[in-house]
């Protein structure tokens, strides 16, 4: 049996806020847009997955999340900078909520140093609202259009 290593991990927050989805809009030039969970790579620095996942939301969106629950794992084919490939992305989707959100508060690359707009947006949370937009990736599209209510449900009080 061949294991790939793992040489990239990202949380990502698939962010509810009421029965919105915050997502972020990337527009970069020459590439037709695309919307985006936030999150991003897990650091050296970050102590765990999570704490990762905080960093980011925060410099993205200068937001605070809670009630933070691991919903979905994409593996992907991540291929290295001289284009062959390395081994695996792993990226960690979490439902959670939006506490706050100050979008004075982002900093980062991607406010410091943008490759092209990050525009932050909110889309219902339904089927019809995940169609509205070109979500990437696609596997979190499709897990999310058969699991709305899934996903809800896993903020349920009875879970424990």
């Amino acid at each position: 049996m061949t294991v790939r290593p793992v040489v990239k991990r990202t949380a990502r927050a698939v962010l509810l806020d009421g029965d919105d989805l915050i997502l972020i809009k990337r527009t970069k030039p020459g590439v037709d847009p695309y919307w985006v969970t936030p999150g991003g790579g897990v650091e050296p620095e970050d102590a765990t997955v999570i704490d990762a996942l905080h960093r980011e939301v925060h410099e993205e969106l200068g937001a605070k999340i809670t009630e933070v629950v691991p919903c979905f794992v994409d593996t992907v084919e991540h291929i290295g900078e001289d284009g062959g490939a390395t081994g695996v992305k792993v990226q960690h989707f979490f439902v959670c909520r939006l506490e706050s959100m100050d979008t004075g508060l982002r900093h980062g690359p991607e406010v410091e140093e943008p490759c092209g707009e990050y525009e932050i947006v909110h889309v219902p949370f339904t089927r019809v609202g995940i169609a509205s937009v070109h979500l990437v990736p696609l596997s979190l599209r499709h897990y999310l259009d058969g699991n709305i209510e899934g996903v809800r449900a896993m903020h349920a009080p009875d879970l424990g």
